[in-house]
Formats: structure tokens, sequence, C-alpha cells
């Protein structure tokens, strides 16, 4: 038997990434509200370097993912530049 996946329910002031109806659509934004039947208000940057807020499915946002961190760069060590 398969266990069904827990959602990931972001609180408010979460930063998450809002995936479009294709792959390639994908913005950062921030979460500000839950609205009714499993949509999230959220904020994001607009066309005109303005924010806007929009409103998404729940199923649409997922966690960011960790960023590297200083130690990971001087772990691997700095690109060779040609």
């Amino acid at each position: 038997m398969s266990r069904a996946k827990s959602r990931w329910l972001p609180c408010a002031g979460t930063v998450a990434t809002c995936v479009g109806r294709n792959r390639g659509n994908k913005r950062n934004v921030r979460v500000i509200a839950e609205a009714v039947a499993g949509r999230m208000v959220v904020e994001a940057i607009g066309k005109q370097e303005v924010p806007v807020r929009l409103t998404v499915e729940r199923k649409n946002l997922k966690p960011m993912q960790p960023a590297y961190s200083i130690r990971d760069f001087l772990r691997q060590g700095p690109e060779e530049v040609p």
C-alpha cells in the first residue's frame, strides 16, 4: 500500500515557487494569506516591476529549493575563468 503524500501548507510570509500551466513558467512569490477552495493569495513582481497580488491554487505552490551556502562554494572551489 502506498502512503498518501502530505500536502505542503505554506503559512503567511513564506517564500515559495509558483509553477504555471507549463513547467517553464515559474516565479518566486511570497504567500500573503489563505483564500477559499484551496487557493492562496500571493504577491509577486509584475511585468512593470511593481508588486502584484495573485490568487493561485495551493497545488501549484512548491517550497523553494535551498540555496548554496558559502561553505558549499568553498568546498567546491571557485570556477575557472577562461
